[in-house]
């Protein structure tokens, strides 16, 4: 109880001398950002809200109230699960340094184009400790988690085709290997960062406040400079998209030399066939 007063009495605090500064800066004619959206998400209305209890516990956990938690919470039990898990898959002792956690996730999500988590665990990675050059793309990031690149694709798009030559690229005798523990930590993070970011999708959740596209100045004032975590989500779409047309490709050019002859419809099926099935999946 003592712990729970301490830190609404913090809160408070923080929130009086936000307020104070916030006042300082309209006086010096500081522009203030203004959200674009109103309410966590554009398929609920805002004045549909949780429990004031649910929110204080997420908030205890937290330290904020994100979308995910606002939306989650029109079921209590749920979310009360949803944030043991997730604190224990971030947070708690674990093979895997915590700012690797935030950056798994992160390069998870980015399989979805999801770039309300790329945004918000890219923030995390960096208060983890992390270093800034990673998000400049996968590239930059330790071997080790480059290994994780087509595992990551697979976990996300077509988990039945992962086989045990997959895991003998990152296991104990790789070049890069990982630790058992280690392979099904990061192997956890991917499949929660799959699975949430079909969750945010489907609830069409807004960005944050603070995040790219969240927020605007008044009057406006755009900028040219884009944060380095923008990079992080169009490095692994564009890398992939160039690997997977080459893959299509060849695909393509073997078919066309089989000696048997097909009809144009039949050519048609074959290459609808091959571009679905190498899409997700180019190497």
């Amino acid at each position: 109880m003592f712990e729970l007063v301490t830190k609404l009495l913090c809160l408070i605090r923080y929130c009086y001398l936000w307020f104070l500064s916030l006042s300082h800066s309209q006086e010096r004619g500081v522009e203030i950002p203004q959200a674009l959206t109103s309410g966590p998400s554009a398929f609920i209305p805002a004045q549909v809200g949780p429990d004031r209890e649910v929110l204080i516990e997420a908030f205890l956990s937290l330290g904020r109230f994100d979308h995910i938690t606002m939306v989650m919470a029109l079921h209590p039990t749920y979310l009360s699960c949803f944030l043991r898990t997730q604190h224990a898959l971030l947070e708690l002792d674990g093979p895997l340094p915590r700012p690797w956690r935030h950056y798994i996730v992160a390069m998870a999500a980015a399989r979805h184009q999801c770039s309300y988590l790329v945004q918000q665990h890219s923030a995390g990675f960096l208060e983890a400790g992390g270093e800034e050059s990673w998000l400049e793309g996968l590239q930059h990031a330790h071997p080790k988690i480059r290994c994780l690149h087509t595992l990551n694709k697979l976990l996300a798009h077509r988990p039945w085709l992962i086989t045990q030559q997959h895991i003998q690229l990152v296991c104990p005798g790789a070049d890069a290997c990982w630790s058992l523990a280690e392979l099904i930590h990061a192997i956890v993070l991917m499949t929660h960062s799959h699975s949430l970011s079909s969750f945010v999708w489907g609830c069409g959740l807004h960005p944050e406040p603070d995040h790219v596209g969240g927020h605007t100045f008044c009057p406006p004032s755009p900028s040219n400079n884009m944060p380095r975590i923008t990079h992080f989500l169009s490095f692994s779409l564009c890398q992939d998209g160039v690997i997977e047309v080459e893959v299509l490709m060849k695909r393509m050019v073997e078919l066309q030399h089989q000696e048997e002859e097909c009809s144009q419809e039949e050519m048609i099926t074959r290459f609808e066939r091959e571009k679905s099935e190498s899409i997700p999946t180019g190497t």
